[in-house]
């Protein structure tokens, strides 16, 4: 890897998007619909520890739905990939992330870890005695994972909070078809709590370089997760990482990513490293406009597509 060249790419599409005034906030939760529009980060964090940063990557942001992925491999590590397989699958809804339809299409089994349903679905399987004791595990992953104490939002977890019951209700319909394995209300809390924590844009980047380095964190150098379980994991984020997008993306952008409605974005490059960007407006299936454009802009600068072949 050149790193003029990636620094150069990374301050590139920083410039060239910063300023783009495409995608809302996220308005249905009310501390995400506050949060400052024009904020805007990327940085990236190689399989050795370097960090390259440009714009507001000090700026802590709800975490949302890139929790799934910790919980996902905390999950895979208690279980193994086979039971977190046939529990709860690894193909693409086609549906937004929040779909009653895609469980009502396949007898209320979850499809997918990383969407609303299945993402429940993982956080009741953790091994757990009571919901602290879930949750404790699960923010633990995750801090470990980013590299340093990720907290919990009381802002974020209450707005979150209020407004779940759509959750609930896809939570209830799990239990129903037995693929809900601990209380359905607590699952849907604790799951509620996950996606509420407060990330930088260098700990999100952190996060993913540890699957890139083979499950090994590359800055703490602790082991995270068994090497063979994170080619799963990844499999899952290049399926559904970005919901209705997620096949546009891998055809674009060609790496395993994931999304959140807080408006970070992370995509991991195997045996390189993770890009990670900030930017709160989104498009209408609730990924970052900006994250979107800058992560295509570096990979493609880079020539980082996991599809790229050439003749022999």
């Amino acid at each position: 890897m050149d790193k003029n060249q990636l620094i150069n790419a990374i301050n590139t599409a920083y410039e060239k998007f910063k300023d783009i005034h495409d995608g809302d906030n996220a308005s249905y939760i009310p501390f995400l619909a506050q949060v400052p529009a024009e904020l805007t980060g990327l940085c990236f964090v190689s399989v050795t520890g370097e960090v390259h940063t440009v714009g507001d990557t000090d700026y802590s942001f709800a975490i949302e739905s890139i929790s799934k992925v910790i919980t996902l491999a905390l999950a895979l590590k208690q279980h193994g990939a086979k039971e977190v397989h046939d529990k709860i699958g690894a193909d693409a809804t086609g549906l937004p992330f929040n779909s009653v339809m895609a469980l009502e299409l396949h007898n209320d089994k979850p499809l997918s870890p990383l969407v609303n349903a299945g993402a429940m679905a993982t956080t009741s399987l953790i091994k757990a005695d009571g919901a602290e004791d879930r949750w404790q595990q699960i923010l633990s992953m995750q801090s470990a994972m980013a590299g340093s104490q990720i907290m919990l939002s009381k802002d974020v977890n209450d707005s979150e909070q209020m407004t779940n019951t759509h959750n609930k209700a896809i939570a209830l319909l799990l239990q129903s078809s037995g693929s809900m394995y601990s209380d359905p209300f607590q699952a849907c809390d604790v799951y509620t709590r996950q996606c509420s924590t407060l990330y930088n844009c260098v700990e999100l980047a952190t996060t993913g370089a540890c699957l890139a380095n083979g499950g090994v964190n590359p800055v703490s150098g602790e082991t995270i997760l068994s090497a063979d379980l994170v080619p799963r994991l990844l499999a899952e984020m290049m399926t559904e990482g970005l919901y209705e997008r997620s096949g546009d993306w891998a055809f674009e952008v060609g790496l395993p990513g994931k999304s959140g409605v807080g408006g970070g974005l992370l995509a991991v490059i195997p045996n390189v490293g993770a890009l990670a960007a900030f930017s709160p407006p989104l498009d209408v299936a609730g990924n970052s406009v900006r994250g979107q454009l800058m992560i295509k802009s570096v990979a493609n600068d880079m020539n980082w597509n996991l599809f790229n072949s050439v003749a022999h």
